[in-house]
Formats: C-alpha cells, structure tokens, sequence
C-alpha cells in the first residue's frame, strides 16, 4: 500500500513560538539546554530554525517512500518562497518571518538546507568522505552557518559567519553520525564512506543486521576520534570577538563532544540502543560551555 503524503501543517496551531519549542527542543533535549544558553532575544529565532530542521529531517529520514518524501519537500520548496514572499502558512515559516530581522536575506541559506536534505532521496550511500562532505555542508554547514548569523552582531560579522560557522557544522555532523549509526542504518542510511567501511572489513549488513566485531569496534575508533578532532579544530577557529555571542553553538559542541565520550564509555554499542547523556549532565556542560571564554 503506498503511502499517502500528509503535509505539515498542524491543525489550529495556538502559538507558532510554542510549537517550535515543542518541535525543536523539547525539556530534557540537547538543543532544549543549548538554546537557553542564547540571548534571550534571540531563542525564538533560534527555536524557529531549529524547528524547520527538524521538519526537514523528519520529512527525508521517516518517510519510507522516496515520492512521497520529494512530494512533501516540494510543499517545503513552495512553503520557504510563500516566507520570502511575506505570507508564509506554517507555524515554523511564521515564527521565522516574526523574529528574522531580513527574511531575505536567510532564504539562500533556508533553501541549500532544504537541498541538502533532498540529497537523502538521491543517495543512502556514499563512497568516500569527499562525497559525504556535499550532504554535510549542504545539512550541517548550510545549518550552522544560520545559527551563527542570528549570534553576529554586524553586518560584517554576518557576512564571515561561513568561513568558520560551515566547518564546524560539518564536524558537528561527523560527531552526530557515531550515536546514530545504527538507528541511521534500520532507516536504510548509513554515513559511513563505503571506502572506510572497506578499509576496516565492516559491511552495510553488519551494520542494519547489528553484528559487533573487533573490526567495527576499530572503525568506531576511527570515526569517533576524527569527529572529536574536527569539533575542536572548528571551535578553536571561532573568532575571539565572537566567542561571547556564539554561546549556543559552542554549547552543542560541547554536547556533542560529551556524547562522543559517553559512546566510547559503553564501547560502541550503538547499533541495538541509544546512547544519550542524562538531562542534568546536559544543562551542566550546556552551561560551563557556554560561560568559557
């Protein structure tokens, strides 16, 4: 039985800023903690765009036919021209256009996010990791560059956002990738490069039918070791001056870098389980990130 396209619109949403923080960051979640770490002025923004990611993923990762998924991106496509055209219909697109000081000037950047979760519908495997970093600038980079735009201050700032704020999104996705791997590969995507994959004698099926081995606790290894390096490298290349004004960016590395450890603590068992941090733990590195220097 095929399945029907069922498009995002909540039926009589009461507060489109609600829903977002329903949708985006809900209590106990990783982005619930990074993002009372922002301005105050600025979470509302903030949860918006966390909110599209999210119904964006939604759309390219849970829907388990491809048409159906390109049907309900294709709404998204027409959804993100009605907030550039001033008459935006869905909850997120009007907390967008509500707090987004130029809506203009996000629609390049709303719409390379949207292309690059398009990319799950051409591609569920990828041969090296050259190939990949096109899903991770088009996902990550394309994200974090968004985020790092409502924390700049000048229109200068706004415009070299990217030179830093791409890496670090990209490196944020290599971290994200270790914990979901297995959860990745029962959706029928794996983010691994098939040539690493290769390398270390672990094939797609070990991963869906969830088979350990030494040789996957090696790859592990591997993957958990370059996505750490990558998240300190992109954090050590924020600018000094904006350090300050980048709080929740930097307290979402700092999760994610927890996360990192926590899944070498349990010994890379991430393809039967989720492995997660307790919320306390999380409001604490939240919040020591977000107060460094």
């Amino acid at each position: 039985m095929l399945e029907s396209p069922r498009f995002p619109t909540p039926p009589n949403p009461v507060n489109f800023d609600e829903y977002c923080l329903q949708k985006a960051a809900p209590p106990g979640s990783s982005t619930y903690y990074a993002l009372r770490q922002a301005s105050t002025a600025q979470q509302p923004l903030l949860a918006a765009l966390f909110a599209l990611r999210r119904e964006l993923e939604e759309t390219a990762k849970e829907t388990s036919d491809p048409t159906v998924g390109r049907t309900k991106l294709a709404w998204w496509q027409k959804e993100l021209a009605a907030l550039a055209a001033g008459n935006p219909a869905h909850p997120v697109t009007k907390a967008i256009a509500q707090h987004a000081p130029d809506v203009e000037g996000l629609y390049p950047l709303l719409q390379q996010l949207l292309a690059g979760f398009e990319m799950d519908f051409e591609q569920a495997r990828y041969l090296d990791l050259s190939n990949l970093r096109r899903y991770m600038e088009g996902v990550g980079g394309t994200f974090a560059t968004l985020i790092a735009q409502v924390g700049a201050r000048t229109e200068d700032e706004r415009a070299a956002v990217a030179q830093w704020a791409s890496p670090l999104g990209n490196a944020l996705m290599l971290a994200q990738f270790v914990p979901e791997i297995g959860n990745d590969a029962r959706h029928g995507r794996i983010y691994i490069p098939i040539d690493e994959l290769q390398r270390y004698n672990v094939t797609a099926a070990d991963l869906i039918n969830r088979r350990y081995s030494a040789e996957f606790t090696e790859l592990m290894q591997f993957q958990t070791g370059r996505a750490r390096e990558a998240v300190h490298a992109a954090l050590a290349a924020i600018p000094a001056g904006e350090r300050r004004h980048q709080r929740m960016l930097r307290a979402l590395a700092a999760l994610e870098l927890a996360l990192l450890d926590e899944v070498e603590r349990e010994q890379f068992q991430v393809l039967h389980q989720h492995i997660a941090l307790t919320p306390i733990r999380k409001l604490w590195i939240a919040w020591r990130a977000a107060r460094r220097a």
